[in-house]
C-alpha cells in the first residue's frame, strides 16, 4: 500500500466485506422461522459489533489515507486486494454464523493493522483471513 488511492481502495473493500456482513444477519435473521433464540440473538450481536468495527476502521483508513502510506506492502497490495475480494464473496455464501464471526474478526484485525501501519501484524492478519476463507471453503464442501 504505497500510495493513498491504494489505501482508499483498501477501505472500499472493507466496507464491502462490512455490507455483505450486515446483509447477511439480515438474510439470517428474515429466514429464521419464529423468534431468535438467546443464543441467536448474541450472535447477531456480535456480528453486528464486528461490522460497526469493521466499518470504523474502513473509515480511519479513508481518514488517513491522504497522509498514511504502508510502503514496505510493496507488491502485496494485489494480493490484500483480492484477498478482501474473496472475504467479501465469501461473506456471502457463508453457511455456519459461526464462520462469519470468526472471517468478521479477521477483517477487523487486518483493518487495524493497515490502518495503524502495523506491518508486522499485517501478514499475521492476511493468513487469519486466508485461513477463515479456507475453513469457510473446506465446511462447505462437506456433504
Amino acid at each position: 500500500m504505497s500510495n493513498a488511492a491504494e489505501i482508499e481502495a483498501l477501505a472500499d473493500q472493507l466496507g464491502e466485506c462490512a455490507d455483505e456482513i450486515h446483509a447477511r444477519i439480515l438474510r439470517q435473521i428474515r429466514e429464521n422461522n419464529g423468534p431468535l433464540s438467546e443464543s441467536e440473538q448474541n450472535a447477531a450481536r456480535a456480528l453486528f459489533d464486528e461490522e460497526l468495527l469493521l466499518r470504523q476502521r474502513a473509515d480511519g483508513l479513508y481518514a488517513d489515507a491522504a497522509i498514511s502510506v504502508v510502503s514496505e506492502l510493496g507488491q502485496q497490495q494485489k494480493h490484500i486486494m483480492a484477498l478482501t475480494a474473496n472475504a467479501a464473496e465469501t461473506i456471502r455464501k457463508i453457511g455456519h454464523i459461526g464462520h462469519l464471526v470468526g472471517l468478521a474478526g479477521s477483517l477487523v484485525t487486518l483493518g487495524g493493522a493497515v490502518m495503524t501501519h502495523q506491518v508486522m501484524l499485517i501478514v499475521p492478519a492476511l493468513d487469519k483471513v486466508r485461513k477463515q476463507i479456507a475453513l469457510v471453503d473446506a465446511t462447505a464442501k462437506k456433504p
